[in-house]
């Protein structure tokens, strides 16, 4: 099976930057879209940015112009680059893969990692 690690998190003051990186690993073809979500405490998820495979990247209003995602399409990675960060911006950041083709006709769904915090202070 398919499995997501984020790491990069950590600690940082209000304007710094982090660069966050997800990697999949496991018998991968393929994968469609990779996005990073942003889950606040006491929220619910939500998406931050997303790209597809051969698209162009998507972001929250809240992050437009501070944060890029980036993906390496060999290494099935997807990095999360974080400007201009903001207490606001404080919470678990979570990577997903939305279909991953693992085999000629077969598919996994819908893959998230575990999460790695982020700390903004003011």
């Amino acid at each position: 099976q398919v499995q997501l690690v984020e790491s990069g998190g950590g600690l940082v003051q209000d304007g710094g930057s982090l660069r966050l990186s997800c990697a999949a690993s496991g018998t991968i073809f393929s994968i469609n879209a990779m996005a990073w979500y942003h889950q606040a405490p006491g929220k619910e998820r939500k998406l931050v940015a997303r790209l597809a495979h051969g698209g162009t990247p998507t972001y929250a209003d809240s992050v437009e112009g501070r944060f890029t995602i980036s993906r390496d399409y060999n290494k099935n990675t997807a990095d999360l680059q974080m400007d201009s960060l903001k207490p606001e911006d404080t919470g678990v950041y979570y990577c997903n893969a939305d279909v991953i083709r693992v085999r000629k006709h077969s598919y996994e769904y819908e893959k998230w990692g575990r999460g790695t915090q982020v700390t903004v202070s003011s």
